[in-house]
């Protein structure tokens, strides 16, 4: 409970008490800090709201008579999106995909293709990016707690549109795709995605339906969700001899298809085949981060409508993930998603006319430019909206030269200007787009983590109080909270709560609170820093008190107590930056070692060097032992000097062995620690790398790992058998035993009488 000091200086309050309010505030802070670290979507448009208003522009021009209010009609009849799930780019447009996926590659180097190199923003986990690819949005690290419970996807996107125009879809794989779009499949089969350690069956079940689909014509569009490759790279990695046949195996699949697309293709409208990854996978076969193998994906678009290709293969253009979904928009002939910040991929209506071109980009452009307007006050200011009404200028005088009859040379030039102009436009709005959906609310992360480190500070100088016998904290009110320091803390965090919220052009959450609330925040941040600083003085007087014991005197922070805090502290500093957390064994690594290195060197110190204190300790000492020597006088005491001698020796004798063991223990540690450091490879940048774990678990010294695995068994059962009963050692050797038959019947190890012919299974 509460109770109050004498004088009204302050109140005490229990730690319990004191501990539940400082959580309290605690939770306040983090709250404002995730408030502003996910960011808002840039608009959330639902379904129903998708056709509202005036879905398509005017003509770029007054009084131009054209179809220009209708959607444009789709340029392919049948598509089919096959997404291999985490498929890297260097699956198939590097080695691996030549020696494993020859098909594509020839498609891809010599066929009517086009690829391109897909970047998928961070997170790179599957669901957010199922909602990029069909929604053309940029989903947010918050996707990242719904990708394990995915609900319904409401946001405008290119199923629900295609469901409304009547197009007939069909999917087979991960359930993912049933539950963010329920109800828009005419026939689906789901695949769970949790069963990692199934690499054959996930995907047997999606290619199973494709012979008798293939030969139907009930559908118009086909998405096929592959988990498998996804799977190996958890349990094995990117390296893995797994990989080979898996990426073989989706080969042949692209090739049934592609061969079934080109048999059924009607005079009028070709038939299209997209080959895309969600995301990537890391050098250790995961996957949400933003290294370059996680972020990079292949995008394939294959079609009979594209001119066919000549030569070897360059460097793919690279795109952005979120333009598939305008792209595929525009080849099924459907409205562009209301909230899509992607950009029309041109090559893939190059085959077109230039006024068809034109069409398509302006009706890019214009979706991009009324997305920029819902969401941005200054829009006209913007410059991808000034390059957009140049372009569109300048395509009316394009139309009215077309409409003329013009056919010269000067209408050629013209039309591929404006084209550039609408490709610059489109690429400056995306990117403004873009930046708003990751532009964090500053503010509201910086109030919220004043509040925690306040918290923090607070809980941190109550330490030694709450570990007392009183376990009591006297929370200083009187003297901070009505002086004139807390006033004009208070006066100066309102002034500048306000010229924030006044002066900044995007809304922020912390803003957006009623002046009282932000006036009590402010008020809060102000009582806690009176508090740390009547704290901080009080400890100080406490400090410059002359202490009784002089023994006590010579007490002061060590080495060893700045580095473990200066560790602690640079360890949470750390913790900001992604490469440090991928990383982190390497920080403790380098953390662990240095310690070892000053525990050596303060060992030493204790033992071979004679402190100041040490003297007085020792001086105090003998005058204790010459009093208990004067009263064992006294009152007649016999003392051995013979018994005394021996004790005194032995003594000494355990004291030096002692000493000696103690110095060697910190570098039994650090050698430890080395051959830890070699045994397996962890993090991200080397785990690829051979090391001590990969020489064990090769074929080639099964006997080796079998070995030491008996070894480790037997350790085991000696060091915990002398305090257990005779039949708890009978059921811990039966229990032992049967973890090596585990191993060696999965073939992990053999045996003494087996012969080690088989590979370790993964």
């Amino acid at each position: 409970g509460a109770v109050w000091a004498a004088g009204s200086v302050g109140m005490r309050l229990r730690s319990g008490v004191f501990a539940s309010a400082c959580l309290l505030v605690q939770a306040l802070g983090v709250a404002l800090f995730l408030r502003g670290f996910f960011p808002v979507p840039v608009r959330t448009v639902p379904r129903r709201e998708a056709r509202a208003g005036p879905a398509e522009p005017a003509p770029p021009g007054p009084g131009m008579v054209s179809n220009w209010t209708k959607i444009p009609s789709p340029l392919f009849n049948k598509v089919v999106i096959v997404l291999i799930d985490a498929l890297r780019h260097d699956f198939v447009f590097g080695s691996k995909g030549k020696q494993f996926m020859p098909y594509t590659t020839q498609v891809v180097e010599k066929g009517t293709s086009y690829s391109f190199i897909a970047e998928a923003k961070p997170p790179t986990v599957t669901m957010p990016r199922i909602k990029a690819l069909m929604t053309g949005s940029i989903p947010g690290f918050i996707d990242v707690i719904v990708n394990f419970n995915s609900p319904v996807l409401l946001d405008d996107n290119l199923i629900w549109q295609a469901k409304t125009a009547g197009k007939r879809i069909i999917f087979y794989g991960d359930e993912t795709w049933v539950k963010l779009f329920p109800k828009h499949f005419v026939e689906y089969d789901g695949t769970t995605s949790f069963f990692v350690s199934d690499f054959t069956e996930v995907d047997d079940n999606v290619t199973r339906h494709l012979d008798r689909v293939l030969k139907r014509e009930d559908w118009d569009l086909l998405i096929l969700h592959y988990l498998g490759l996804d799977h190996i790279g958890h349990m094995t990695g990117p390296n893995s001899p797994l990989v080979g046949p898996k990426l073989r195996e989706m080969d042949n699949i692209l090739k049934k298809i592609h061969i079934s697309l080109l048999s059924k293709e009607e005079a009028s409208l070709p038939n299209l085949l997209v080959v895309c990854g969600d995301h990537g996978m890391s050098e250790t076969g995961s996957h949400g981060g933003s290294s370059e193998g996680e972020v990079h994906t292949p995008l394939l678009f294959i079609s009979s409508a594209f001119e066919k290709r000549s030569g070897s293969l360059t460097q793919p253009e690279r795109v952005q993930q979120t333009d598939l979904a305008s792209t595929l928009a525009v080849g099924l002939g459907l409205p562009i998603s209301r909230n899509s910040v992607g950009n029309l991929i041109l090559p893939i209506v190059g085959g077109k006319t230039m006024r068809e071109q034109l069409r398509f980009v302006h009706l890019n452009g214009f979706q991009l430019s009324r997305l920029l307007q819902e969401n941005t006050p200054t829009y006209e200011k913007d410059p991808g909206y000034e390059h957009f009404k140049i372009a569109e200028k300048s395509h009316g005088n394009w139309i009215k030269l077309y409409l003329e009859g013009n056919n010269s040379e000067i209408l050629l030039n013209l039309g591929k200007k404006v084209l550039k102009q609408y490709l610059e436009a489109l690429k400056t709005l995306s990117s403004s787009l873009s930046k708003q959906v990751a532009q964090y609310d500053m503010y509201s992360m910086m109030v919220g983590t004043v509040i925690i480190i306040e918290v923090l500070l607070l809980l941190l100088l109550s330490v030694p109080k709450a570990l007392s016998k009183r376990a009591e904290f006297e929370v200083p009110l009187s003297s901070p909270l009505f002086s004139l320091l807390f006033y004009l803390m208070c006066l100066m965090l309102c002034a500048v709560h306000v010229i924030i919220c006044t002066s900044a052009e995007n809304s922020c959450y912390f803003c957006s609170m009623s002046w009282l609330t932000a006036a009590g925040v402010m008020m809060l941040i102000s009582a806690l820093m009176c508090g740390i600083l009547s704290a901080v003085a009080k400890n100080f007087e406490n400090s410059r008190l002359p202490l009784k014991n002089p023994v006590m005197s010579c007490l002061s922070w060590s080495e060893i107590d700045v580095l473990i805090l200066a560790g602690t502290i640079g360890h949470v500093l750390s913790l900001g930056a992604s490469s440090f957390i991928e990383e982190e064994h390497q920080t403790w690594y380098f953390l662990i070692n240095t310690l070892c290195l000053v525990l050596c060197q303060e060992l030493c110190r204790n033992n071979f060097l004679l402190k100041e204190c040490d003297l007085q300790h020792s001086t105090i000492v003998k005058q204790n032992f010459g009093s208990i020597g004067e009263t064992s006088q006294c009152k007649n005491i016999d003392i051995p000097a013979e018994g005394l001698g021996k004790a005194t020796s032995s003594s000494e004798f355990v004291k030096g062995s002692d000493k000696w063991i103690s110095l060697a223990t910190p570098w039994i540690i650090l050698i430890s620690c080395r051959l830890l450091r070699s045994l397996n490879q962890t993090g991200v940048q080397w785990a690829h790398r051979p090391d001590f774990g990969h020489w064990l678990t090769s074929s080639e010294h099964k006997p080796e790992l079998s070995f030491l695995t008996a070894v480790s068994l037997l350790l085991i059962f000696f060091l915990v058998q002398r305090r257990c009963s005779t039949v708890s050692k009978i059921a811990m050797a039966l229990g032992l035993l049967g973890v090596y038959s585990y191993r060696a019947g999965i073939g992990n190890v053999v045996f003494p009488w087996q012969h080690a012919d088989k590979d370790i299974s993964k």
